[in-house]
């Protein structure tokens, strides 16, 4: 009988813990409803000039003109609160993934390149890594993203900048720690060429604590970009992200039309929690040292 594969028992282990468990179920049922939101969603927020502007800022269970009941109300422009989640699930995931991936392949690069080098090249990359490091990633992101305006492009780079740092600081650590190890050290000597030996023995070995890292800068990223789009400087009013349904209801929560601003916000957390949750079990996998 052959051994179980890796994978096989990553995931024979991550199914002990119900809570990880529930928390993926969590994150697949909100990347499925996303994905399938054109279909599934009773309204396209995206059409604006079919929106009903008479059907604005109505309760849960409202029946609006078009025939159908707005289980979740509607917003201030008429938009069905529950296509709009939809939607705006659609657009926090992309933004989250899109914005993180950018960050891994750029911080794992300079991370890597720098253990590689060493000496000089070495300091120089890491101070500056270290210099970004001190600066909260939300004041960085809110900069940048004030100086190059609002849309998709801008701001993942913004994302994309004020994250890329901690990357670079986890793989520097492991790429390090591989460098200094004998079959790196007898590799470099035959000589193999340095490409072979960074994607063939430094990265492999640096990719587990990237994932954990990846896993908690996704949700990170989630989080800045409601953050940024709430205060009005992420994506434009069209773009009816998580963060902006939650900016579009806000100046009407005292006047009792809680809904509008709760919703989105509900959305939001549990995604953001059960990102964080499924991190929080691979990173115990991957170094069970850390696990609480």
């Amino acid at each position: 009988m052959s051994p179980a594969s890796p994978l096989a028992r990553f995931w024979a282990e991550f199914r002990e813990s119900k809570v990880a468990l529930a928390a993926l179920a969590v994150v697949v049922l909100m990347i499925g409803v996303a994905v399938l939101a054109p279909w599934i969603a009773p309204q396209n927020p995206y059409d604006l000039a079919n929106l009903p502007l008479m059907d604005a800022r109505r309760p849960p269970g409202y029946v609006g003109s078009s025939g159908y009941t707005h289980i979740l109300g509607t917003d201030s422009q008429g938009r069905d609160l529950f296509s709009a989640i939809l939607y705006g699930l659609r657009i926090s995931l992309q933004m989250g993934l899109i914005a993180g991936t950018v960050a891994l392949t750029l911080g794992a690069t300079l991370g890597i390149t720098a253990a590689y080098l060493g000496g000089r090249w070495e300091a120089f990359i890491m101070r500056v890594v270290d210099l970004q490091l001190a600066f909260p990633a939300i004041l960085l992101a809110l900069v940048i993203s004030a100086l190059l305006g609002q849309g998709k492009a801008q701001l993942i780079a913004a994302l994309a900048a004020a994250q890329y740092a901690y990357f670079a600081r986890t793989a520097h650590g492991a790429a390090a720690a591989e460098r200094g190890k004998d079959y790196v050290e007898a590799a470099f000597s035959v000589p193999l060429p340095a490409r072979r030996v960074v994607w063939r023995h430094i990265l492999p070995n640096c990719l587990p604590p990237l994932i954990v890292v990846a896993t908690v800068q996704v949700a990170n990223a989630i989080a800045l970009e409601a953050t940024l789009s709430f205060l009005g400087v992420g994506l434009p009013v069209t773009e009816p992200s998580l963060g902006m349904l939650i900016s579009n209801g806000f100046q009407y929560m005292l006047s009792g039309r809680y809904w509008i601003s709760i919703y989105p916000g509900l959305a939001l957390i549990a995604l953001i929690v059960a990102i964080n949750l499924v991190g929080d079990q691979i990173r115990d996998q991957v170094n069970p040292r850390l696990k609480r």
